[in-house]
């Protein structure tokens, strides 16, 4: 017997409930992602750390590794600022976020720092890549071995840039010893990090880097994003000379990772404002990270999505009652067939469209972007799911 099509009504409420049970498994997803580290840089204690040695990606984060074997070579005599790197094919081909460099032309090492700090380049960090090991490959193995040498016992690279690879792997204590070398090992070059834009054939990139001009003393160092990762972001801060690093990872937007780590910072310095206990050293430490040490659902905040300000456990589990009793308003089918926009598709590779920043896009917020269905469903954007599911 023939089947009758579903009413427009009863496709909503098909849809809206399994976009429901989707949103309510998605803050898992997420919270898998996170880890984080503090560390005060002078004592090299640790102030704070969750999941600091559990395995992550580490995205464009890769890419201050990439620096630092440039600035190596710089050191070295090998290079110098206003050399030229030739651009390979294989460099130009690859995805964005890049500078669409041409295969056989050049760029100077000055520009190419600047590009990777502030663009994060995957274009570049290729053309450093063959310039220092020849090969991108045997780059990444040289890079590996330097992080063993540091101490980043549980660092893999495979590729100079941090776009998806499922090799690829470091964690946020292996970050925190990669950003102190950085600073230690290349203080003549560290104020590169702070470089708030870059200008490149007539166009001119901002840092992605945003506490370095809403926080107090943060002067660099880098951001990271892929679908696989997250949103990473590694930085430093320094206040009455007490210098702390701090590095987050799997946040589930730019803005709710930037303020969490300025959480993170602010805690750190208040650690020196806290009078010291002569009985409890870790007093004072503990005072001033209290809101992070615990065990409720506030932890994983910055790596749960969010819905109307709220994250989405809370809001999904606030107006549950609501969302069952809400009528289905009718939709026309081709208002739901929305083609899914690029902010989603950060693991794309070459399928991913041009202009979209594969491996360090840091959009702000979700807002507009796509909620793509699993097995060919048709897709709601957060800001239609949110009014038809939730009335507003």
């Amino acid at each position: 017997m023939k089947q009758r099509a579903l009413t427009p009504v009863l496709r909503t409420l098909a849809l809206a409930a399994m976009m429901f049970m989707s949103a309510l498994l998605a803050p898992t997803a997420f919270a898998e992602k996170y880890a984080s580290i503090v560390i005060d840089m002078d004592t090299h204690e640790v102030l704070h750390a969750r999941n600091a040695d559990e395995v992550r990606y580490p995205a464009s984060l890769t890419k201050v590794m990439t620096l630092y074997m440039l600035f190596d070579a710089i050191e070295a005599g090998e290079l110098t600022l206003d050399d030229r790197l030739m651009v390979s094919r294989f460099a130009a081909s690859q995805a964005p976020s890049n500078l669409k460099l041409r295969a056989n032309s050049s760029i100077k090492v000055r520009d190419a720092i600047g590009a990777l700090v502030t663009k994060s380049a995957n274009d570049v960090a290729v053309v450093v890549a063959e310039r220092l090991g020849r090969t991108e490959t045997r780059f990444a193995q040289l890079m590996t071995a330097k992080a063993k040498s540091l101490g980043m016992e549980n660092t893999r690279f495979t590729n100079a840039s941090g776009l998806p690879d499922t090799r690829q792997v470091s964690t946020a204590r292996d970050l925190a010893i990669l950003a102190e070398a950085m600073i230690v090992n290349h203080g003549a070059s560290y104020h590169y990090f702070t470089t708030p834009r870059f200008s490149w054939a007539g166009k001119t990139y901002k840092n992605h880097n945003e506490l370095l001009t809403s926080v107090e003393g943060v002067d660099g160092i880098k951001t990271g994003y892929t679908r696989a990762s997250g949103f990473n972001l590694m930085t430093s801060a320094k206040r009455d000379d007490h210098r702390i690093i701090v590095i987050m990872l799997g946040g589930s937007t730019s803005k709710s990772r930037n303020a969490h780590v300025t959480a993170l910072v602010e805690a750190a310095f208040d650690t020196y404002r806290i009078p010291d206990d002569p009985n409890d050293p870790r007093r004072h430490i503990e005072m001033a990270f209290s809101a992070f040490n615990g065990t409720g659902p506030d932890i994983n905040a910055a790596a749960e999505p969010m819905l109307n300000g709220q994250r989405l456990s809370v809001a999904t589990a606030a107006k549950a009652i609501r969302f069952k009793t809400l009528p289905a308003p009718e939709i026309e089918p081709e208002t739901i067939e929305e083609e899914p926009q690029e902010i989603l598709l950060a693991d794309a590779g070459e399928t991913a469209p041009a202009e979209f920043e594969q491996g360090d896009a840091t959009p702000t917020s979700f807002e507009g972007a796509t909620v793509v269905i699993p097995a060919g469903r048709p897709a709601f954007s957060v800001s239609e799911y949110e009014a038809r599911q939730f009335g507003q």
